[in-house]
């Protein structure tokens, strides 16, 4: 039915745990031009939307569409028993349905686990209009994410055609940290107007922590008081996006 190959564990594994941090069993969409995802966490408050085209994959072969469900922690385990530069591949198994995990490197071993109901739920892509794009460094936003979760669980995000803003207070203490358009840490800054949201900060630190082993820039976008949508910057045109509903605060 399918057969993948990656070269590298870490690349997969990396992604499998980007993905556990929203949603524990996930529906893969096979296609003959790649593998998608596109889930809600179970509160309906963050989405992941995930795109990696055949071209990332050393082999790849997809005969027809299909869909897969799988038990994401499961697997993860699974693929954390590989080292970082040994090659894995997965295959579905024809007369069981079961999926195949071939690690391949100091020593051979193979794993089989059984795949589950697919989840027919179609998850639409939010139609936003955005008002603030900012580039950052992932390593730059999650030191920002951190300073702000040492004094609240949540943090306003500010942005004018000078700087990015995060501001947190918490009944003891607040935090005000700015990044700068054009320092280290924002790259790139684009403003149609003003804009401010507050989102929580345990969906954004498990988000950015997971998702910042498979990218070195992000790229935040986001109006007042609407979702924040964050791009991973992939190679060869894949595809690691976060959506993450406000906290609507009131005065």
């Amino acid at each position: 039915m399918f057969k993948l190959k990656v070269s590298e564990a870490k690349l997969l594994r990396d992604m499998v745990n980007a993905i556990s941090i929203l949603v524990d069993e996930a529906t893969f969409k096979i296609e003959p031009e790649g593998l998608k995802l596109r889930a809600m966490d179970p509160s309906r408050v963050a989405m992941i939307d995930f795109e990696w085209p055949k071209a990332i994959f050393e082999e790849y072969e997809c005969a027809k569409p299909s869909k897969m469900c799988v038990n994401i922690s499961e697997l993860l385990k699974l693929l954390r028993r590989a080292g970082k530069t040994e090659t894995v591949e997965l295959s579905l198994e024809e007369k069981t349905g079961r999926l195949q995990i071939i690690v391949t490197g100091k020593y051979n071993r193979s794993f089989t686990m059984q795949t589950l109901d697919a989840i027919e739920e179609e998850v639409p892509t939010p139609k936003i209009d955005f008002n603030i794009k900012a580039k950052t460094t992932t390593q730059g936003l999650s030191q920002a994410i951190e300073d702000a979760q040492l004094v609240s669980d949540h943090v306003r995000i500010e942005a004018d055609t000078e700087k990015l803003l995060l501001v947190a207070s918490g009944d003891l203490m607040g935090a005000n940290i700015t990044l700068q358009k054009g320092s280290e840490m924002l790259l790139d800054l684009e403003v149609k107007e003003p804009s401010k949201a507050t989102y929580s900060l345990s969906y954004l630190s498990e988000i950015i922590k997971a998702a910042s082993a498979t990218s070195d820039i992000a790229t935040l976008e986001f109006s007042t008081d609407m979702p924040i949508r964050i791009d991973f910057q992939q190679t060869k045109d894949g595809k690691l996006t976060f959506f993450l509903a406000p906290r609507i605060e009131t005065d």
